[in-house]
Formats: C-alpha cells, sequence, structure tokens
C-alpha cells in the first residue's frame, strides 16, 4: 500500500488520519458528555477536562495536516454508479464535517480560555489564550460547542450509515478502500 492517495483508492496516511480522527472524534464527545456529569469532589472533575481539552487540541492539529494532506494528494474518483446530486451531496457533507471540527475547536478554545489562560496540552506545550474574553464566554461558548458537537455526531453517523449503504446494499468497494484494501466485492 502507497503512502500516498492514487486516483483509484487510498493511502495509509489518508487512511490512518480518517481513523484516528473519527476515533478522536467519538472519545472527545463520550468525554465531554461524561465530564459535564461531575461533580466538584469527583476525581475526574479537573482530569477530564484536561484530557479533553489536550485532545482536543491534537484533533484539531490532525485536521489542519488532513486538509493539507488532501490538497497535495490526488482524491480516489468515487467507485458507484449514484447519481451525480449524491457525489456533490457527499462532498457537501465532508466539507460540512470540517467546517463544524473547526467551529467545534473554535469554541472549545474560546471555553478554555475564558479565564485568560492557556491551554496546556499534556504538558507538552501550551496554546495561549489569544482572544480577549467577553461578558459570559465561557457559557456562550459552551452552548454553542455543545450544539455544534451534537450536530457533528449526528452527521458523522449519517456518513456511517452512508459507508455502511455502500458495502451492504450497493456492495461496492467505497468501504473497503478505507480500510486499506482496494480488493473487489466479488473477490
Amino acid at each position: 500500500m502507497n503512502l500516498r492517495n492514487s486516483h483509484q483508492q487510498y493511502g495509509i496516511v489518508s487512511i490512518v488520519i480518517h481513523w484516528v480522527m473519527t476515533l478522536l472524534i467519538i472519545g472527545l464527545f463520550v468525554l465531554g458528555l461524561y465530564m459535564t456529569g461531575l461533580d466538584y469532589y469527583h476525581p475526574w472533575y479537573k482530569t477530564a477536562p484536561d484530557i479533553h481539552r489536550s485532545l482536543g487540541i491534537i484533533m484539531l492539529l490532525l485536521l489542519v495536516f488532513r486538509l493539507v494532506w488532501r490538497m497535495v494528494n490526488p482524491k480516489p474518483a468515487p467507485v458507484d454508479n449514484d447519481p451525480e446530486i449524491l457525489h456533490k451531496v457527499a462532498e457537501w457533507v465532508h466539507g460540512l464535517l470540517y467546517l463544524l471540527l473547526f467551529a467545534i475547536a473554535l469554541s472549545g478554545y474560546l471555553i478554555s480560555t475564558a479565564d485568560g489562560r492557556g491551554i496546556d496540552v499534556f504538558n507538552w506545550f501550551t496554546v495561549p489564550a489569544l482572544v480577549p474574553g467577553f461578558e459570559n464566554m465561557e457559557d456562550r461558548a459552551g452552548e454553542i460547542h455543545f450544539i455544534l458537537a451534537t450536530t457533528l455526531i449526528a452527521l458523522a453517523g449519517l456518513h456511517g450509515l452512508a459507508a455502511l449503504k455502500h458495502h451492504f446494499i450497493d456492495r461496492d468497494i467505497t468501504l473497503v478502500r478505507m480500510l486499506g484494501s482496494s480488493r473487489s466485492m466479488d473477490q
């Protein structure tokens, strides 16, 4: 398998980034829901948000790398006979997923830096607080963060269902290619 994409298949870099980000996004969502229910005396009250913020910054860095990688690699052609409108919808959904990820990262940044402190990422480096706070910044950004994250998970769920539709109903190799194989379904 090649590192780079071809017009027929995804390269290992694209595949690994896709699945690492999938796990990160699901993990961030679950951890985010979990930590909002913690009381002050819970042992994870401070640890869970620290991990969530650090993983959020890692996700943002991977997202930037993924978009740069996508710009310098060919995009594999669709493998099915769906109408062109469905291909356009898929492109819009992918674009919306990326936009949501950036907006979620920005709102998370605003939550985390509302008190003027930067974000410490696993004691490796600190992302400084660059945006001056405004009234109720943490609460407003928190509401937006939750709405965007919930929307992202719903849209990602539809993305996953579409992949399963390609695999089990259309019986094409769309999903198989993102799992790292270029074999046809007939083999």
